[in-house]
């Protein structure tokens, strides 16, 4: 009967000794997943900015195309002007 005890015993300390070990790596697996966590959006962070500066730049881009064309026309009017002078 003591034999039974001790391979009991045996079985309680490994099943105990399982346990711990499996919480040990389930804490440090949730510590690295916190920390993928906190990565992926400090980069969702990074990727908003990164795209309100593209808009930014589109819009701008919009702009200076818009002020180029107006521009242009006014080149043009003046050549036409100055062409008309020189007749």
């Amino acid at each position: 009967m003591e034999f039974q005890s001790n391979q009991v015993e045996t079985v309680v300390l490994q099943i105990g000794e399982a346990v711990l070990a499996t919480t040990e790596m389930v804490e440090r697996l949730a510590a690295q997943v916190d920390t993928l966590a906190a990565q992926v959006q400090q980069q969702g962070y990074q990727i908003f900015a990164l795209s309100d500066a593209v808009q930014t730049l589109a819009d701008n881009q919009d702009n200076a195309l818009d002020r180029l064309g107006r521009l242009t026309d006014t080149l043009q009017r003046l050549v036409e002007a100055i062409e008309r002078t020189d007749e």
